[in-house]
């Protein structure tokens, strides 16, 4: 049987220089084979200890049972910043919780099920953009997952000049900006030089001024009255409970930063690799297809139990390809995990990667099986070892937006295209800011 695309990995022992470098091309394959049966993993440099935790409990310690004593690591924020301020994604502490009490209403009770007409049209677009012949799938799904973010936050299609503007922008800052910066190894004062790319900081100004023209508009709209009833307005009108302030409007591009980077960019990895594994088992994206002949052309949100399968597809997918593959927190006291001792300052690397192919967790973990969710083991992998957007306090703000919008789009684009393999063009998984394909994910599409 063939499997999906997996990375290699590295010999057991490199150098530090050398895992540096294997590290700023490529996450995934700068890591030893072992972590795929490893509870745990010390990792020393010259400068910090690291330990990646793949035990459950241990995992669920850090994210559900003490958050707050394990915030999350600068060691990676610091390469964002330029892009992301101070936004939720980055925060900890009081800060993060403020942040929360104001952003978190807007996402909850039937918030999703107003927002769903805004990811339903993004949908009906994203297949009327499409046409038969091979195309480079992950940049479909980049503009779809772009054109749901700005009809559900601002009510603007992709269409909009301005939101045009910032997703071809934020194109350019992605393919810039790796995960590794110099802060990520040697931590320091404020003042202390990050070394971004000069073209990192560019588009990030760029992005950050378009977004704050969408701001300050729609403040104006909202003193007005004339601000429509989405994501953008419920954000900016709500104040925290606790001091009854709302976000100012460059509080405000912080936050729409980290949710285009989230929702967008997530998202439209989770799509495009969904996509390629429904080509790479074409008797799977049959079942799919014969789910999807009976979804409505316009469907209401409770259309959407119907598509079991396909959400079960999509969780499949997640498993296998989690946007983001490795979540960095840091010890605020000594702690002593698995019997051994770890001391103040240390990062703990939850790695939803080897989580999710963890070779004592999961039946045949590098296999595609959607159905593996009905079993015993796929059961409690789902319940003890699946967080491609984290868990506890800080589980993903958007994880109930995307849970809805990936089997949707997928149930939408497989109702009207065929995906098939492009021989000789199989994708190689390699983590930046998300988990993409090196050179692109191609598929050749037919129309049903």
């Amino acid at each position: 049987m063939t499997l999906p695309p997996k990375p290699a990995t590295r010999p057991e022992k490199v150098s530090l220089i050398d895992y540096l470098r294997r590290f700023r091309r490529d996450i995934l394959s700068a890591q030893p084979a072992k972590l795929y049966r490893a509870r745990m993993a010390e990792f020393r440099t010259p400068f910090f200890r690291s330990y990646l935790v793949n035990q459950p409990d241990l995992v669920h310690t850090v994210l559900k049972d003490r958050p707050m004593e394990f915030p999350k690591s600068d060691r990676v924020g610091a390469g964002l910043r330029p892009l992301l301020g101070n936004s939720v994604f980055l925060t900890n502490g009081e800060t993060w919780a403020r942040q929360r009490r104001i952003i978190d209403p807007a996402f909850e009770g039937g918030r999703l099920r107003d927002t769903f007409p805004a990811m339903v049209a993004a949908g009906n677009a994203a297949v009327g953009r499409l046409n038969e012949g091979i195309r480079e799938i992950e940049a479909e799904t980049s503009h779809a997952a772009a054109d749901v973010i700005f009809r559900t936050l601002f009510s603007l299609p992709i269409e909009d000049e301005t939101a045009a503007a910032v997703f071809h922008q934020f194109r350019d800052y992605q393919r810039s900006q790796p995960l590794l910066n110099l802060a990520a190894f040697v931590q320091g004062p404020a003042w202390m030089p990050r070394l971004h790319k000069a073209r990192t900081r560019k588009t990030a100004r760029a992005i950050r001024g378009l977004i704050l023209q969408l701001t300050e508009a729609r403040k104006e709209q909202i003193a007005a009255g004339t601000a429509p009833d989405d994501l953008a307005t419920k954000i900016m009108t709500t104040a925290d409970p606790q001091t009854s302030k709302t976000f100012a409007a460059r509080e405000m591009v912080d936050q729409v930063a980290i949710f285009f980077l989230a929702g967008h960019e997530t998202s439209a990895s989770s799509l495009a690799w969904a996509l390629y594994l429904l080509a790479l088992y074409p008797e799977v994206q049959d079942r799919v297809a014969a789910e999807a002949a009976s979804f409505p052309e316009n469907p209401d949100f409770s259309d959407m139990k119907r598509l079991t399968f396909t959400r079960d597809v999509f969780r499949e997918a997640l498993r296998l390809y989690p946007p983001v593959p490795m979540m960095v927190r840091e010890t605020t006291k000594p702690e002593r995990f698995r019997d051994r001792d770890i001391a103040k300052g240390a990062q703990i690397v939850l790695s939803p990667w080897h989580l999710h192919r963890h070779e004592r967790i999961w039946d045949r973990p590098d296999d595609f099986d959607p159905d593996r969710f009905a079993t015993d083991n796929g059961k409690a992998g789902l319940r003890d070892a699946f967080i491609p957007f984290s868990e506890g306090p800080r589980v993903c703000t958007g994880a109930g937006f995307a849970m809805v919008e990936g089997p949707l789009f997928l149930a939408m684009l497989v109702k009207a295209f065929r995906f098939e393999r492009v021989p000789g063009c199989d994708p190689v998984p390699v983590a930046h800011l998300t988990v993409r394909s090196k050179d692109g994910i191609w598929l050749n599409l037919h129309r049903r």
